[in-house]
């Protein structure tokens, strides 16, 4: 689940500690290796969830990266992406989906692997962040009520979501606690993880080592006039 890299639009909580043209290059690093980590996944078939106007940017960011085909989500906000990505692909017959976004573009592909095993068991799986939201979440049926209502993007969240989960009788299997790239503090871990691991999300690693030089340089600079 993704949104084109348009400035002001991408990571707006970022936005608050860096300048916005510096967030939404770090938003098309995110979604680089989201979309190279996606494939890694051998059997599985990668497809970006997208708010209609975005489609065509996206297709462009796309294109070197493979079979990623871009759909266009029906409605507006994350809730409705969440419907639609299981709407569309269960109608498709596949049997087990899982949605994540570009927020993390530094997931062990272990993760991944092991959402989709769950689903061989349960009727859903979810990765909870830290933060009282998730992740990833994955089912093998579409469940239109299951995202609706207030909280999405709030401390709440996975609460709320495992209320409807069992509201409905569904079986709810996890994957380990993550966190999403979401504030400054997220950044400055993710850039610490990253400095040890680079591999783990090159495009995202290379751009924030080049912004550190750039910052030291220009901190650098100031303190000489």
């Amino acid at each position: 689940m993704a949104k084109a890299p348009r400035p002001g639009m991408v990571k707006t909580r970022l936005a608050q500690s860096l300048p916005v043209e510096a967030v939404t290059e770090l938003y098309r690093c995110f979604l680089d290796d989201t979309m190279e980590l996606s494939r890694s996944l051998r059997s599985a078939e990668v497809a970006i969830m997208c708010p209609g106007p975005d489609v065509d940017e996206l297709k462009l960011l796309a294109q070197n990266q493979g079979a990623v085909r871009v759909v266009a989500q029906q409605g507006m906000g994350l809730a409705a992406g969440l419907t639609s990505v299981f709407a569309h692909f269960t109608a498709n017959e596949r049997q087990r989906v899982v949605a994540f976004n570009s927020d993390s573009p530094h997931l062990p592909v272990s993760v991944l692997e092991n959402a989709f095993a769950a689903l061989m068991k349960h009727d859903m799986v979810v990765g909870p962040t830290h933060d009282g939201g998730y992740y990833l979440v994955g089912a093998k049926a579409a469940h239109p009520s299951l995202f609706a209502g207030d909280g999405m993007g709030t401390k709440s969240a996975l609460e709320m979501l495992l209320g409807r989960a069992r509201e409905m009788q569904l079986s709810v299997a996890f994957t380990d606690p993550f966190y999403d790239v979401d504030v400054e503090g997220d950044l400055t871990r993710l850039a610490a993880e990253l400095r040890l691991t680079p591999a783990r999300a090159p495009r995202t690693a290379a751009w924030l080592e080049q912004w550190g030089q750039d910052v030291e340089q220009f901190r650098t600079s100031s303190g000489k006039l």
